[in-house]
C-alpha cells in the first residue's frame, strides 16, 4: 500500500471510531435515561396503589370503633373518592407513647412502605412526660424512615393548659421544630376541630367517635394530599 493509499486508511479509521464513539455515547445517554425513568415507568405499568401506614396509638387504631370506622380506614375511603389509589395500613397501638413508637417502628413499617403518617405523643402528654424524652423518641423514628427513604408526614399533638406554661411551650414546639430540622409535611393538631367537642368523642372525653374521626380526616386530608404530591400519587 502506498503513502497515499495508507493515508486515506487512517482517515477512514479514525473516522470509523469517531462514528463508534459518538454512536457508544449516545447508547450510554438512551440507556441512562432508561434507567432513571425505570421506576416510574415500572410503577405506572404496575399500577399498584401507594402504601401509606399511619403509625400511631389509638386516636389511629380506632379506640372502641369498629375497624372500618378508624382513622386509617376512613382516609383511605376518603382519598379513593377523590381518585387517589393508596392503601392505608393501621400501626395504631391503643396506649402506646413516642417510646413504644420508636421500640416498634422496624417491624410496624415494612420494607416497600412508601410513606408514614405519624400521630404519636398523645399518650406522653397525658403522662406529664418530660418533653424532652418525647422529642428524643420522635427525633428516633423520624431519623430511621429516613435512613430507610421513607417520607414522613408529622401530625401534631398539643399539651393540655393544666400542664403548666412551661410544658405546654417546650411540648407543643415538638412538632414544628422536627418539621423544620427533616423538612417533613407537618399537620400541626390532629384532634383539630375534635378536641373538647362533646359530640365528637366518645363518653370518655379523649377519644374520636366516628364522626370525631370524619371530622379529623377531613381536616388533614388536604395536608395528605400535599404528602402524596411529594410521592407521585397514582390516580384510578
Amino acid at each position: 500500500m502506498g503513502p497515499r493509499g495508507a493515508k486515506r486508511q487512517g482517515l477512514i479509521r479514525r473516522g470509523f471510531l469517531r462514528r463508534v464513539r459518538a454512536d457508544g455515547f449516545a447508547r450510554a445517554l438512551l440507556l441512562l435515561a432508561l434507567v432513571l425513568l425505570m421506576p416510574v415507568a415500572a410503577h405506572a405499568e404496575s399500577g399498584r396503589p401507594l402504601r401509606l401506614v399511619a403509625l400511631g396509638d389509638s386516636l389511629t387504631a380506632g379506640y372502641r370503633l369498629p375497624a372500618e370506622a378508624a382513622f386509617p380506614a376512613v382516609l383511605e375511603r376518603e382519598l379513593a373518592k377523590r381518585g387517589r389509589a393508596v392503601q392505608v395500613a393501621n400501626a395504631g397501638v391503643s396506649g402506646d407513647t413516642t417510646t413504644g413508637g420508636l421500640d416498634r417502628v422496624d417491624w410496624s413499617v415494612p420494607d416497600g412502605t412508601d410513606g408514614v403518617i405519624l400521630e404519636l405523643g398523645a399518650n406522653d402528654m397525658l403522662r406529664g412526660t418530660d418533653p424532652a424524652v418525647t422529642r428524643k423518641a420522635l427525633d428516633g423514628i423520624v431519623s430511621r424512615l429516613k435512613a430507610r427513604g421513607i417520607p414522613v408526614l408529622l401530625a401534631g399533638m398539643r399539651a393540655s393548659a393544666n400542664l403548666g406554661p412551661d410544658y405546654v411551650a417546650r411540648f407543643d414546639a415538638i412538632y414544628p421544630d422536627l418539621a423544620r430540622q427533616y423538612g417533613l409535611v407537618l399537620y400541626p393538631f390532629f384532634l383539630a376541630g375534635v378536641a373538647g367537642e362533646r359530640g365528637l368523642n366518645l363518653d370518655d372525653g379523649l377519644h374520636p367517635n366516628p364522626r370525631g374521626v370524619e371530622t379529623i380526616v377531613a381536616g388533614i386530608l388536604p395536608t395528605v394530599e400535599t404528602f402524596l404530591g411529594r410521592l407521585g400519587t397514582p390516580t384510578r
